[in-house]
């Protein structure tokens, strides 16, 4: 995820905020709030993970007024499973931690804990499961629908997984990171087409497409 780090990295703070405005941070806290109460946690119990992740996601679409970019670019920040980065420096092999984009550290348990995790049928039977994907498919659809000229956003995606493998001890060449990022896409692709469409409709392609690459 480095490449949105970059982008928002000369004014990270993580201080709450108690009246949302239509800001990045805004609705960084508004969503990572949400997301940690105990109003999100009651309606998780009733519903599937990825009905959760569709309520979020319209939360998030009202939040900034029916912008998609602006909803896609918080939600991919929303879902980080983690509020730091270590990260390996080239050649002189130093480890330096960087903070990232995230509420108090309270509100930050909370949220990671009733983020879903159960996204597909191959998901981790264990307290995280697949939590880390949805950071990357927000991600790729805010790149395929912010710049869909060249296929760029397939171009970042992939280097991004090689650059996170290089330098950042959380990351990791993972294939299933791949095939989300394709969903994330297509979601993007989606929602310019449909206004009601849905992540979960652009997800449960994935075990088609698990099929194909696996």
């Amino acid at each position: 995820m480095i490449l949105f780090l970059f982008l928002i990295m000369s004014t990270s703070i993580t201080l709450s905020q108690q009246s949302y405005e239509k800001s990045f941070y805004g609705g960084l806290f508004f969503l990572s709030n949400y997301i940690a109460s105990e109003e999100f946690a009651q309606y998780s119990k009733n519903h599937h993970d990825l009905e959760s992740v569709d309520h979020i996601y319209l939360k998030a679409l009202k939040f900034f007024d029916g912008d998609k970019l602006e909803a896609f670019f918080c939600l991919t920040f929303a879902f980080l499973p983690y509020n730091h980065i270590q990260m390996k420096l080239p050649l002189i092999g130093a480890q330096i931690r960087i903070p990232l984009p995230s509420p108090p550290k309270k509100v930050f348990t909370e949220k990671l804990k009733n983020t879903p995790k159960k996204l597909f049928s191959d998901s981790p039977n264990n307290d995280f499961g697949d939590k880390d994907k949805l950071a990357h498919f927000f991600g790729n659809a805010f790149l395929k629908y912010g710049v869909s000229f060249f296929n760029l956003s397939e171009f970042l995606g992939i280097f991004v997984e090689y650059f996170e493998q290089g330098l950042f001890m959380q990351g990791g060449f993972d294939r299933k990171d791949l095939i989300v990022n394709h969903l994330g896409a297509l979601f993007a692709v989606m929602a310019r087409t449909d206004a009601g469409a849905k992540p979960s409709d652009a997800l449960k392609v994935y075990e088609l497409l698990k099929l194909r690459i696996y």
